[in-house]
C-alpha cells in the first residue's frame, strides 16, 4: 500500500513534489519483485524490497529525465496500471573510456486495488509529479541566460535524406522519433526534396503553427533555415522561432558546438545525437549569433558558423566526392589538398574588438585623424583594401598564386540585396532590410581608419568562424560560445610547410593549434571583416556552401536568432 512519509495536502501536489512522495511497486515483469519509489524535487530513489542485508538503491537525477508517461495493460484482464520514466544520464561507455549519455528507462506497475481506474490515476499522479519535477531540474550554466520553448511544443523537423552518408531518416526513426514521443513532444517531419527547398518552404510557412524549427541534417540545412527566415517579410518575428539542430550529416559542426556549450564531455556520432536529441527535449532557448555576409553581386546571406577562403573551403567542397564515407571525408580531403598545397593572393581587412590592438605580424593599424578633422577612410588606390600610402611594401610578398579548382557555383538570393549605405534602413529593393549593417561599408567603398588592415600578402587560408567547432572533431576556438557576439578570425600565410599544417589540424582536435606557437597562424577576435581574393580562381564557402568567388565583407549581429541548447 502506498505510505507518504511526509503527508502533504494532496492538493498542494496536483502541480509539482512536495516533500517526499513515497509508494511501493511491483516489478512489470515479475509481480514477486516490490520496489520502495520515493521522489524528491531533485532525484527518484529507488530500491528493491528484500530481506537479505546490504540492499543497494539506485538514484536518478531528475535533470537527466526527459518525460514520464502512465498507462494501462494491453491485457484487458489487468486491474494494474504503469507508469514509465525516461532518464539519459552519463554512464560509463561499454566499449571505450569515458561517459556519455545513454538511454534508461524505468517501469512500475500501480495494482493498490482492484479497480483499474483507481490504479491509472494513481500512475498518472506519479507520472505528472516526475514530469513537473523534472522540468524545474534542467540542467543550466551559470550566468547564461535561457528561456523555454512553450509545452507542449510543437516541432517541425526537416530532414535531409541526403545529407552525410545517406542515413539520417534511419537516425531519427532510430533515436529520436522515440526521444520526442517519450517527452511528449508532438512534431511533424517534412523530408526534404531538393537543394533550397527547407529555405522555400520556411519563407512560405505559416510560423504560427509550430512552436520550434529542428533541422536534422549537416549544417547545410540549417543555412537554408536560416536564410529563408531572414528573406520574409516579417523576418525579425520569424527569427525568433528556437532552432534546434540535430547532428545527421558529415561536418555537424553546429551540433558539436552546442553539446560542447552544455560543458558534456566529449561525443561523436550516435552519442552527440543523443546528446542534441536530450537538449531539444529539456527545450531551453539561448541567443545566437548571426554574421551578415555582402558578395560582389549585392548577394547577402546570413551564416550562423563560418566564412572560409582556401584551405579549409577547397577542403570542404572539394571532399564533396567523398561523402558516402561520412565524417571521414574531411581527413581525405585534407591529405589530398596537403599533397598539393596551394596558396592565395588576397587582402584582408577586419575591426578588431579591442580599441587599440596590438596590430598582428605584418599588418598596419591606420592612424586616427587630430579630433579636430572629421574621420575619413582611409586613402587607398584602386582596392578598398590596399595599405595606405605610408605602408612600406612588403619585400617579401610572394606570387605564387597557385592553381585552384574553376567549378564555382553561385548562390543567388535576389531578394537579400547587399547594403551600400549607412543612412537609411533600407535595401537596393526599397523594401525595409534585415537588419542594417552599420559597420560596413560598401564593397566599392574603401573601410575605415579604425580597421586593421593586412598587408598584402600570400595565404592558404582564411577562417573566419563564430562557434567552437568547425566539426565534430575540430575544436576550433575553445573559448567560444553561440552568443559571445564576435567573429574569431584565423589566417595562416605562406611558408608554412605540410608538415607544419597537419600538426596545426591535428591539434585542433583537441584544442591546442593555438600553443602550438606556428608563426604563420594569426588569431583575432573581430566583429567585421573584408577578404579580397586577388588569385584569379578560388573556392570561399559560407557555412560549407560554397558561394560566388570575389569580394565578400561580413558584420556579426549579437544574438539575433535564438537556438535550442544546453
Amino acid at each position: 500500500m502506498e505510505k507518504d512519509a511526509s503527508e502533504p495536502d494532496p492538493s498542494r501536489q496536483r502541480n509539482g513534489v512536495v516533500g517526499v512522495l513515497y509508494g511501493e511497486f511491483t516489478d512489470t515483469l515479475n509481480d514477486r519483485l516490490r520496489y520502495s519509489v520515493s521522489l524528491t524535487d531533485g532525484a527518484l530513489t529507488i530500491q528493491k524490497i528484500s530481506a537479505s542485508p546490504g540492499r543497494t538503491k539506485v538514484v536518478f537525477n531528475l535533470a537527466d529525465c526527459v518525460g514520464c508517461r502512465a498507462y494501462r495493460a494491453e491485457d484487458s484482464a489487468d486491474v494494474g496500471a504503469y507508469f514509465s520514466a525516461y532518464f539519459y544520464p552519463f554512464k560509463r561507455r561499454w566499449m571505450s573510456a569515458g561517459v556519455a549519455r545513454q538511454r534508461v528507462e524505468q517501469c512500475f506497475r500501480v495494482a493498490l486495488v482492484q479497480d483499474p481506474l483507481a490504479n491509472l490515476q494513481e500512475a498518472e499522479r506519479w507520472a505528472r509529479a516526475i514530469r513537473d519535477a523534472s522540468v524545474q531540474q534542467i540542467p543550466r550554466r551559470d550566468g547564461v541566460l535561457y528561456t523555454e520553448v512553450c509545452r507542449p511544443c510543437r516541432v517541425m523537423v526537416l530532414l535531409n535524406p541526403h545529407s552525410g552518408r545517406g542515413q539520417a531518416l534511419q537516425l531519427f526513426t532510430g533515436h529520436v522519433q522515440g526521444m520526442l514521443t517519450e517527452a511528449a513532444v508532438p512534431y511533424t517531419l517534412v523530408i526534404t526534396e531538393h537543394q533550397n527547398h527547407a529555405r522555400e518552404l520556411v519563407r512560405k510557412a505559416d510560423l504560427s503553427q509550430c512552436d520550434a524549427l529542428v533541422i536534422m541534417s549537416g549544417d547545410g540545412l540549417l543555412f537554408e533555415v536560416i536564410n529563408g527566415l531572414m528573406e520574409r517579410e516579417d523576418w525579425e518575428e520569424a527569427i525568433q522561432t528556437p532552432l534546434g539542430i540535430l547532428p545527421g550529416g558529415s561536418g555537424n559542426a553546429l551540433a558539436a558546438s552546442i553539446h560542447h556549450y552544455s560543458q558534456s564531455p566529449p561525443a561523436w556520432n550516435e552519442e552527440l545525437l543523443l546528446s542534441c536529441g536530450f537538449m531539444l527535449c529539456k527545450g531551453l532557448v539561448g541567443s545566437l549569433d548571426l554574421v551578415s555576409v555582402h558578395l560582389a553581386s549585392k548577394q547577402r546571406l546570413f551564416s550562423f558558423l563560418s566564412l572560409a577562403w582556401g584551405f579549409v573551403a577547397d577542403v570542404d567542397i572539394e571532399s564533396e566526392k567523398y561523402r558516402h564515407v561520412g565524417a571521414i571525408r574531411f581527413l581525405m580531403g585534407t591529405l589530398v589538398r596537403l599533397a598539393s598545397l596551394r596558396v592565395y593572393q588576397g587582402r584582408l581587412a577586419f575591426l578588431p574588438v579591442k580599441e587599440a590592438p596590438k596590430p598582428p605580424r605584418g599588418s598596419i593599424k591606420a592612424n586616427p585623424p587630430p579630433s579636430s578633422t572629421p574621420q575619413h577612410p582611409s586613402l587607398c588606390s584602386s582596392l578598398p583594401c590596399r595599405p595606405g600610402p605610408n605602408t612600406p611594401p612588403n619585400q617579401n610578398s610572394r606570387h605564387n598564386r597557385g592553381g585552384t579548382n574553376s567549378n564555382h557555383n553561385t548562390i543567388t538570393n535576389s531578394s537579400n540585396n547587399a547594403i551600400t549605405t549607412k543612412r537609411p534602413e533600407m535595401q537596393s529593393d526599397g523594401k525595409t532590410g534585415a537588419p542594417l549593417d552599420s559597420l560596413l561599408p560598401g564593397l566599392d567603398q574603401p573601410v575605415p581608419d579604425s580597421w586593421t588592415v593586412v598587408r598584402e600578402e600570400d595565404f592558404v587560408l582564411v577562417l573566419a568562424i563564430y562557434q567552437s567547432h568547425l566539426a565534430e572533431d575540430l575544436w576550433t576556438v575553445p573559448g567560444a560560445v553561440a552568443d559571445d557576439g564576435l567573429i574569431h578570425l584565423f589566417y595562416v600565410t605562406a611558408g608554412i610547410s605540410r608538415p607544419a599544417l597537419l600538426r596545426l589540424f591535428l591539434a585542433m582536435e583537441k584544442g591546442a593549434h593555438l600553443a602550438c606557437g606556428c608563426p604563420h597562424l594569426v588569431y583575432e577576435k573581430v566583429t567585421a571583416l573584408r577578404l579580397e581574393p586577388l588569385s584569379p580562381q578560388g573556392v570561399i564557402a559560407v557555412d560549407g556552401e560554397m558561394v560566388e568567388y570575389g569580394p565578400v565583407q561580413a558584420q556579426i549581429h549579437p544574438g539575433l536568432a535564438r537556438l535550442i541548447c544546453g
